[in-house]
């Protein structure tokens, strides 16, 4: 994708939405990325686009979203989490109910962002299915992957150096929200999420795994 088609005025998200729609013009199409809450506002500007939500399995985002918080790369209203004042276990609570005012609860974001365009016109496309060809590019089931997934953006063939590109493009090292790039984190927060922990992922958003297709 050549630099001048890539949209790098903002990250697009709900708030900021009406003042980038010309991200989304049919006659200068762009390459976005964003976090678009489902409403009416965002279905009518994204009707013509070609739309991937993407997701990531709910266990593994409370680990994701915790680390990133307890982070010094993170600044905003939950400072006072960071430095050991609280315990881990409390933390991933705290991802997955939210935190009363300051931070929306995992049912949420997922319901907002993810799950209610379910249905539509969007792809949605599994973090981990994505992840698992990143790391097998020489399948040949990497090279149907990648071609649908092109195809799903109107983006035509598979170019010869494809490979190439997306090992460019997937490199950990220029990632600021990879978990090894991250700054700071007194807390340790483990690799898998603690199974009564999987168990309130289930309390608070029933069926939601389900319908993601990670069960």
């Amino acid at each position: 994708m050549p630099v001048d088609q890539q949209y790098h005025p903002a990250f697009i998200q709900h708030a900021i939405l009406r003042d980038h729609q010309v991200a989304f013009s049919e006659a200068m199409p762009h390459l976005s990325w964003g976090h678009l809450l489902f409403s009416d506002e965002a279905a009518i500007v994204l009707r013509h686009v070609h739309h991937i939500v993407q997701v990531r399995d709910p266990y593994d985002w409370v680990l994701a979203r915790a680390r990133f918080f307890l982070s010094d790369t993170f600044q905003g209203s939950l400072e006072h989490l960071k430095g050991g004042n609280v315990s881990v276990e409390e933390v991933l609570n705290m991802m997955i109910f939210g935190i009363h005012g300051k931070a929306p609860s995992l049912n949420e974001i997922f319901t907002h962002n993810a799950v209610s365009w379910a249905g539509t016109k969007i792809r949605m496309l599994r973090f981990e299915t994505l992840l698992d060809h990143v790391r097998n590019l020489d399948a040949p089931e990497a090279e149907i992957f990648f071609a649908q997934l092109l195809g799903d953006c109107a983006l035509g063939d598979l170019p010869d150096d494809w490979r190439e590109r997306v090992r460019i493009g997937s490199d950990r090292e220029q990632s600021g929200t990879a978990r090894e790039n991250l700054v700071g984190g007194a807390l340790d927060v483990p690799n898998t999420l603690p199974d009564i922990q999987k168990e309130l992922v289930d309390y608070a958003a029933p069926g939601l795994r389900n319908v993601l297709g990670y069960q």
